[in-house]
């Protein structure tokens, strides 16, 4: 599945692939910096740094809390072992996925730094090559209409298999140079018994996200019809 190990108050999670390699210094976005291997960065809540290592190219995100909670905490969780972190939950989870076929970027490692009961986090995935989300095509221009049942039908496959997003929106939606669809960041995801009650709520915070990006950009290239054909390509494709 994935290996472990204990570096002073750091536990390491990795796979296996990658496990003679991982140092602490992976997770330092200036080791990376200095060795002038930084090759993109993407702003959200924070700053997610890709790197290129040997035939390897990467992301490293650091876990940040949102909300109110976020501006007293920042980036302290209350540690209560290590497979209750969120750092665990989700590498676990996206080894699972990986393992059920899904297309999620590869875990790579992550690792859990406890202080007394706070602990913090990063973990580092796979890129997705050549990524683009969701949101930066449709500022582009519009979805066509095969891509719009790729991306339907990802979703679909996802929940079948009792896949919950925590946060399903159009950034979290990606195309590789392929036309591939992969869906990431599962801080918070979990497998569940498949029901349409959770599968309905992710489809409506993903519905949200058309509308708030549709708001915050001039140029944005979707419409009202184009929801009702990804929601008909979804249902088709929904077993249960």
């Amino acid at each position: 599945m994935f290996n472990q190990h204990v570096k002073n108050n750091h536990v390491i999670l990795s796979h296996p692939q990658y496990s003679t390699e991982i140092e602490l210094d992976w997770f330092n976005p200036d080791f990376w910096q200095q060795q002038q291997k930084i090759v993109g960065a993407k702003k959200g809540r924070a700053t997610a740094w890709f790197f290129k290592h040997a035939d390897l190219t990467a992301v490293l995100r650091h876990y940040w809390r949102g909300g109110l909670i976020g501006k007293l905490l920042s980036d302290q969780y209350l540690y209560w072992g290590l497979e209750h972190t969120r750092v665990y939950q989700e590498f676990s989870l996206m080894t699972q996925l990986i393992e059920l076929g899904l297309n999620v970027p590869k875990p790579i490692a992550a690792k859990v730094s406890r202080h007394g009961f706070i602990y913090r986090g990063d973990i580092i995935t796979e890129a997705v090559s050549g990524a683009k989300s969701v949101l930066d095509v449709l500022i582009e221009r519009p979805l066509s209409d095969i891509e719009i049942k790729k991306v339907a039908q990802t979703i679909a496959q996802f929940h079948n298999k009792g896949v919950y997003h925590a946060d399903l929106n159009i950034n979290n939606i990606l195309f590789d140079d392929s036309g591939d669809v992969y869906i990431i960041d599962f801080d918070r995801g979990e497998i569940k018994v498949p029901k349409k009650k959770w599968q309905q709520s992710n489809m409506s915070r993903l519905q949200r996200s058309f509308l708030k990006e549709q708001s915050r950009n001039s140029h944005f290239h979707w419409q009202q019809n184009d929801w009702q054909t990804l929601r008909n390509q979804y249902n088709q494709k929904l077993e249960f």
